[in-house]
């Protein structure tokens, strides 16, 4: 049986925190995620964590690595260019091999040439686009 990503278990614990609210029971968010871990079979919440971003870690990102993705919902190939912090909240900066425009508007654009963004266990950006959607996304190129 495939493991839940992170964010599944962070949205079951945010609605398991507001049905109990709606009953008149009112829990912290920490002591949600101690209950889901324990539906999940884990001891508490760190383990539950651990467990899931070791399995759904991405291959790991290197200096100079080809990369592709998408970002702002435009598709891009590039070379990451700098690279630091730990798994989980890597900052990465790519060099894009050729511009793309940020901007959906026909009367405007935005080319962006490089990009930075802080990227998850899963090689997504912690910020999303008003749709919900990863602003950035980065996959290695395979060799």
């Amino acid at each position: 049986m495939t493991q839940p990503s992170i964010d599944t278990v962070k949205n079951q614990a945010k609605a398991l925190r507001q049905s109990l609210r709606d009953r008149g029971t009112a829990i912290s968010h920490a002591q949600a995620l101690e209950l889901i871990a324990r539906q999940h079979g884990a001891r508490d919440w760190n383990t539950l964590h651990a467990r899931l971003t070791r399995q759904n870690a991405p291959p790991e990102l290197a200096f100079g690595d080809r990369v592709e993705g998408s970002y702002l919902g435009q598709t891009y190939t590039g070379e990451i260019i700098a690279l630091s912090g730990p798994i989980g909240h890597r900052l990465v900066e790519i060099k894009l091999d050729r511009p793309v425009d940020t901007v959906r508007f026909d009367s405007f654009s935005n080319w962006r040439h490089r990009i930075r963004g802080t990227l998850d266990c899963g090689g997504c950006s912690h910020r999303r686009t008003s749709d919900g959607a990863p602003q950035l996304i980065v996959r290695k190129v395979p060799a």
